[in-house]
């Protein structure tokens, strides 16, 4: 099986030429705007919203609506490493990759449908809490966190970050740490500020902002080349000047207009983008704090579903407004994006392995007008800044409550609060290191980068949660060995991976047989399923769970009126003593910036879910057959999409 290059080459040091555009005035005050905007809409949630107790700044207070649910659920999930990854991916290969998105909504569904109703009825704040009152073993939990930790490390913020600093870098010639460092900048300030109610509401505005203007631009690369019978066939043309002798990686491939492809020759065979990518899709959009979290703010069931149909709807449209641009932009500069002469690929963008990355931007920077070009860099920044603030949200959250407080059960909600922002600012630091080793993988071709890392390290993750949630007599010894297993094979893989570099085009391939023939989305199907034996053969070997234990656990008693008799895995916060009236009051500096931080006046509240309303499956019944209904909606689009490009 040919499968995407996973290794590194030597690492350069020489920066791509300048683009050579001019940064006109309309760009920079379209830009000025954007920034005015967002930061407007960050400002105003970070007041409205209840931001002062761990409840109300990682769950938003459970009070939001579907519409900005699912407007969150696409830019937490579309960030500018989805729009520099899926065009270069794009370029390099054909429509294969919108595959990636479309799964989405199938499993979409099945959050809000089969997976929220169980998180919600289980009362819990994150996903690896819940693990702990599934299986009533603290070690789950703490393997559980930092794993996902590390996930968010190693692909999606140092991907994000690499991207919109490429981007940027190639729109207006600045260096790339420095880009990254002004993002990271602007990025952390509404972040740390406002907590997840003023990341979902600048999501919504950047939802617009990035679907306006990602279609703004499709239309006008249609135009450039004909439609869409013009880019089939300039595509399939599209051959650099110079090329490799006596070899064809300089071709498009035959298979490009084709979403499923030879099982065994393909780049994307067909069997790995049905089974193994519904592996890693589940753990992205049904196990993944940053995608569930936005799940349980919902302030009912019904919006949560809402929110997953909506969400579901906004997948489809990468494939016309990412993807099919990236194949444009091939066909429009073939010389630049298909380069596969080393020397050729280090004049244009610096990096020997490739130059897909910089289909987008290339696109952007070919053929819009001023003030439009601003426009995209506006979106480019927008998918950036919301994926970015997401993931730092869920990642504090994980490392607050999962870590922290579990380390000082003692520790106040102030301390939880500053320690929750703090972390912030050290994932910046080590995803910045991480970024030079994303720049050299893959190819040049991100999205191959991200998805290989995840089809290593996620499988296990979807074992352990789809048999805690649906399989009863799973139980912690077997959850735990199975986990361990599984991530024990997966980092070996990716040890391989990251040790052998892949050959460059017209050279022979050195590396294992395990790297070249088997395909990451195999070796995911393969993992998830070595992962399942070792829980189901460990669980049966040892003593099952009482039934007490699972009341509200699982999808089959979520609707048990009786509590567990598990310990608590989230004790109350101690409350804050009375203010002495002898004890100084604080200086007027400190409030004001307590109270910028939403730090002041916090009051103590409990790190789990007690209510029984906010557990409630409830649903008015109308609006359920709504929710069902858009449901089924989404699916036959979906259905219809995937055979008609099959």
């Amino acid at each position: 099986v040919l499968i995407p290059d996973g290794g590194l080459s030597a690492p350069t040091t020489a920066p791509p030429p300048a683009s050579g555009i001019r940064v006109e005035a309309a760009d920079i005050a379209v830009v000025v705007v954007y920034f005015v905007l967002v930061m407007a809409v960050g400002i105003w949630a970070s007041v409205v919203g209840n931001r002062s107790t761990v409840g109300g700044y990682f769950l938003a207070g459970r009070s939001m609506t579907w519409w900005p649910i699912g407007a969150s659920l696409m830019s937490s999930n579309v960030g500018s490493g989805l729009f520099i990854g899926l065009a270069g991916t794009g370029s390099a290969g054909g429509i294969a990759v919108g595959g990636f998105e479309w799964n989405a909504s199938w499993v979409l569904v099945a959050l809000g449908w089969l997976f929220v109703p169980v998180y919600i009825s289980s009362g819990v704040l994150t996903l690896p809490e819940y693990l702990e009152k599934r299986f009533g073993g603290r070690r789950i939990r703490l393997c559980m966190s930092v794993l996902s930790i590390v996930l968010y490390i190693f692909t999606r913020i140092s991907a994000d970050m690499f991207s919109g600093a490429l981007f940027i870098q190639f729109s207006l010639g600045w260096d790339l740490y420095l880009s990254a460092g002004i993002l990271l900048v602007v990025t952390a300030l509404y972040t740390i500020a406002g907590g997840l109610a003023a990341v979902m509401y600048t999501d919504a505005l950047q939802t617009v902002i990035m679907v306006g203007g990602a279609f703004a631009l499709m239309f006008m690369a249609f135009s450039e080349v004909g439609w869409y019978d013009g880019l089939v066939e300039r595509y399939m043309s599209a051959v650099p000047s110079v090329t490799v002798a006596n070899t064809t990686c300089h071709l498009p491939r035959s298979d490009a207009f084709h979403m499923f492809r030879d099982a065994v020759s393909g780049d994307l065979p067909w069997p790995g983008l049905v089974f193994g990518l519904t592996v890693l899709a589940t753990w992205v959009w049904c196990m993944d704090q940053v995608i569930v979290q936005r799940s349980l703010s919902a302030k009912s069931l019904s919006h949560a579903k809402g929110g997953s149909v909506m969400g579901g709807y906004l997948k489809i449209l990468p494939m016309f407004f990412i993807v099919m641009p990236g194949m444009i932009s091939r066909a429009l500069f073939p010389d630049e994006v298909a380069c596969v002469d080393p020397a050729v690929c280090q004049d244009v963008c610096g990096v020997p392995v490739g130059c897909s990355n910089i289909a987008y931007p290339k696109l952007v920077t070919a053929l819009m007008p001023a003030g439009l070009r601003g426009l995209m860099l506006a979106v480019i920044l927008a998918a950036l800044m919301s994926s970015l603030t997401s993931i730092f949200n869920s990642s504090s959250t994980l490392f607050t409550l999962d870590l922290y407080h579990k380390a000082r059960p003692q520790a106040s909600e102030m301390e939880l609060m500053i320690v929750g922002r703090v972390f912030i600012l050290v994932l910046v630091c080590l995803s910045l290191l991480w970024i030079p080793v994303v720049q050299l993988a893959n190819s040049g071709q991100l999205f191959d980068y991200v998805q290989s890392v995840t089809s290593f390290l996620a499988p296990p993750i979807t074992a352990v949660f789809l048999l805690a949630i649906f399989w009863q007599r799973a139980n912690e010894q077997g959850a735990f060995w199975g986990l361990m297993t599984g991530l024990v094979v997966g980092i070996v893989r990716m040890v391989l991976e990251f040790s052998y570099s892949a050959p460059s085009c017209g050279e022979p391939d050195h590396r294992p047989d395990i790297l070249r023939q088997v395909h990451y989305l195999y070796f995911a199907l393969i993992l998830f399923g070595l992962t399942c034996l070792v829980i189901v053969v460990v669980s049966l070997a040892t003593k099952a769970m009482s039934q007490e234990d699972l009341h509200r656990l699982t999808w089959w008693t979520r609707h048990s009126r009786e509590a567990s008799d598990l310990p608590s895995s989230s004790p109350t916060v101690p409350e804050e003593a009375a203010p002495d009236p002898d004890i100084p009051r604080a200086p007027v500096w400190k409030k004001v910036l307590l109270r910028l931080c939403g730090l002041g006046g916090a009051a103590p509240v409990q790190t789990s879910v007690s209510s029984s309303e906010l557990m409630s499956l409830w649903e008015v019944p109308i609006w359920r057959s709504v929710c069902n209904a858009n449901a089924i909606l989404l699916l036959v689009v979906n259905v219809f999409l995937w055979g008609y490009f099959a």
